[in-house]
């Protein structure tokens, strides 16, 4: 399995098409049960870093709690943080098989407007979470020297030459 550390000398600009999404979700997603207290699914998020908690019922995936959810639904609103989580969860998310592409991942994450997307395995099981930031750092890699090379503010042109 390659990791964002590896990509530069292995992936191309036609292999990044082809390259699935699942090359680049390393991280176990954070999951919480069904029904458990909005306040400790919250607690679990902070504990990881602000990484959404996947919502199961048992082995099910039924739902996904990212921090737009909190900041939309929770923050400044009369919610009942010891209510259950599944109260402000985003129900029955989209999500993404993990042999698809990470052009068929962005896709789907453009049209849907989604910052995480969940990637299931061949049964329909969670096999992972990708986020856009992932993503990014994996291109950065895939592509440094275009990268690092881009100028500050690409649209901007000089009145005048720099230079004596």
């Amino acid at each position: 399995m390659k990791s964002i550390g590896d990509t530069t000398e292995r992936v191309g600009r036609a292999g990044l098409k082809r390259e699935k999404a699942s090359v680049i979700t390393s991280r176990e997603p954070l999951t919480v049960q069904s029904g458990i207290p909005l306040r400790e699914a919250i607690a679990r998020m902070q504990d990881a870093g602000g990484e959404p908690a996947v919502v199961c019922d048992g082995q099910r995936v039924v739902g996904i709690v990212t921090e737009r959810d909190i900041l939309l639904r929770v923050f400044g609103q009369s919610v009942d943080l010891d209510g259950p989580v599944d109260a402000v969860m985003t129900a029955q998310p989209t999500m993404l098989d993990a042999g698809s592409s990470l052009q068929e991942a962005l896709d789907a994450m453009d049209r849907g407007g989604f910052r995480n997307l969940l990637l299931t395995d061949g049964d329909g099981g969670l096999a992972g979470l990708l986020r856009q930031q992932d993503i990014l750092e994996y291109v950065a890699e895939a592509f440094p020297q275009e990268i690092l090379n881009l100028p500050p503010r690409p649209h901007q042109t000089m009145e005048e030459p720099e230079g004596a």
